[in-house]
């Protein structure tokens, strides 16, 4: 398991605004949500998470370690990160080549990548599509391509930028066994999103980002009651959640299960 800490970080593109103002916290072993509307710093965080850019001020460190002072190459063994636009990441012609080269470019054999990658492709359901060109699958499929190809690495810690843009119900239902199965191995998992019945679904931990700064963190359910948070970051309540209002129910739920479960009681 991997620790993140997060030290009075600050970030600026041009000298004259912020766009991460002093955040402080630290990312455990929970699966953790991060949400806040266009704007709100999450996928500056994201890359400043993953070396691509760098503090102005304050710090990150993984596992004790300052990521200022390691490298992108140095990073991308511990850090996998999923981009939320697939066309971003994907330039092999073959979809097996392409979940091979994240695990060949941080040193693994190509035995070891091999065995990976096809491990990878069988858990995001592209098992025997190894020769299709990513560009000949629709926008669903060469997301979850690019999801095995961060799979495929194995790293210790994996970043997911809005993973269910284009996913329907079966690829959502898919991306929530994935995140499930990489807690269950000790993995950190963060997502991006903006897909708030993701969260509730899926996610232990929910942090709330607006205007480039933190300002709720707590457990899931516990941060979609806050509704003077929500309002702040321009957010909503997860569907459940607002039918539970609209009932006039005492008490509120996450997710669909946890409502029949209620009703049936």
């Amino acid at each position: 398991m991997a620790v993140i800490e997060i030290k009075d970080l600050h970030f600026s593109y041009t000298a004259e605004e912020e766009v991460i103002k002093g955040m402080d916290f630290t990312i455990d072993a929970r699966s953790t949500a991060i949400i806040g509307q266009n704007g709100a710093g999450k996928t500056t965080f994201a890359k400043l998470l993953k070396g691509l850019l760098k503090p102005t001020r304050g710090e990150i460190l993984l596992n004790g370690t300052r990521t200022k002072e390691m490298t992108v190459a140095m990073l991308a063994k511990q850090v996998g990160m999923v981009f939320q636009n697939p066309n971003d990441q994907i330039f092999k012609y073959q979809v097996l080549d392409e979940v091979m080269f994240g695990p060949l470019q941080i040193g693994m054999d190509k035995e070891a990548a091999l065995g990976k990658a096809k491990q990878a492709l069988e858990t995001v359901g592209l098992s025997g599509l190894e020769t299709t060109n990513p560009y000949d699958l629709g926008l669903s499929s060469r997301k979850l391509v690019a999801v095995a190809s961060i799979l495929a690495m194995d790293t210790e810690v994996i970043l997911f930028d809005e993973p269910t843009i284009a996913q329907d119900y079966a690829g959502k239902e898919r991306l929530k066994e994935i995140v499930l199965q990489l807690r269950n191995q000790g993995k950190t998992v963060i997502t991006i999103t903006h897909d708030m019945n993701f969260v509730a679904d899926v996610f232990e931990r929910t942090i709330v980002f607006a205007s480039g700064k933190m300002i709720a963190d707590d457990d899931t359910k516990s941060v979609f009651l806050q509704r003077d948070v929500l309002e702040k970051a321009y957010l909503e309540q997860p569907d459940v959640m607002k039918l539970c209002t609209e009932l006039g129910w005492r008490e509120s739920f996450l997710s669909i299960d946890e409502f029949v479960s209620a009703i049936q009681k």
